[in-house]
């Protein structure tokens, strides 16, 4: 079937004779793609760097959430109070602070559910 053929590729992509998806060399040339790596909101890479390499255990890093958890209700808080004296110059930064505050919270207590379920769960598979 010409459909699929070379010709209907040449005719198409102006690739001629060739079929790109034959290629030997289709990969050269190309370097390999690193890898994504992400931080938690607030941290930058090299404190992530810094913590991987301590290799942090999941009790630490969850001590550290709600750490930051509390830092950033303080924020809010304290550019609630700030907005509603008249002092705060830009209402962005009191709504984001408070956004933040509330997302961390609600991650905070989706882990402690998820938490609670697993150890429920494990319990019920010893009974």
């Amino acid at each position: 079937m010409a459909f699929f053929g070379s010709e209907m590729l040449g005719a198409i992509g102006g690739v001629g004779a060739v079929n790109p998806f034959e290629r030997a060399d289709a990969g050269a040339g190309f370097a390999p793609i690193a890898p994504i790596t992400t931080a938690p909101v607030g941290v930058s890479s090299a404190q992530a760097a810094a913590a991987a390499e301590r290799g942090g255990s999941f009790a630490t890093q969850l001590t550290g959430a709600v750490d930051e958890a509390q830092r950033l209700s303080g924020v809010s808080n304290e550019l609630a109070i700030a907005a509603v004296t008249g002092d705060l110059t830009d209402i962005h930064d009191a709504t984001i602070a408070a956004a933040r505050s509330s997302l961390t919270l609600e991650v905070i207590a989706t882990m402690r559910n998820r938490g609670v379920e697993a150890f429920n769960e494990i319990m019920r598979m010893q009974a």
